[in-house]
């Protein structure tokens, strides 16, 4: 059994949030914390890349983001050895998008998020990570 202050030493888990508009970064920021979760944004890929992302337990990423995709900053994140889960939120996702996607072995959220589904995906990502 864990003792209370083993219990207390626990540290949730770190997600990045990756989007290039700040609203959507500051908003989800906002309902993972309330949700339990350690929280990291960033503005896009470049951004992210140049990051210290040790302790990242999830990468949480927009498909449309100046500069490059979601996709190819996930295939980045790869090609660094960098194997934490990835989901990709997208509006209306095209059949390549999601063929694409889904060859990469990334789960796809659609925004607008509807219920759970977003914190729900992220939490089964951090317990398979």
């Amino acid at each position: 059994m864990m003792t209370p202050q083993a219990a207390s030493k626990v540290q949730p888990p770190v997600v990045a949030v990756v989007d290039g508009d700040p609203a959507v970064c500051n908003s989800l920021k906002f309902s993972l914390e309330v949700e339990g979760f350690r929280v990291r944004t960033y503005g896009g890929g470049t951004e992210l890349l140049r990051a210290d992302l040790d302790g990242c337990a999830c990468f949480v990423v927009d498909q449309k983001m100046p500069g490059m995709s979601g996709l190819e900053l996930i295939a980045k994140l790869r090609e660094r050895a960098i194997s934490a889960p990835a989901i990709l939120i997208v509006s209306q996702p095209s059949v390549i998008l999601s063929a694409r996607a889904a060859t990469a072995k990334v789960p796809i959220v659609e925004k607008p998020f509807l219920g759970n589904a977003l914190v729900d995906r992220i939490r089964e990502a951090c317990e398979r990570g």
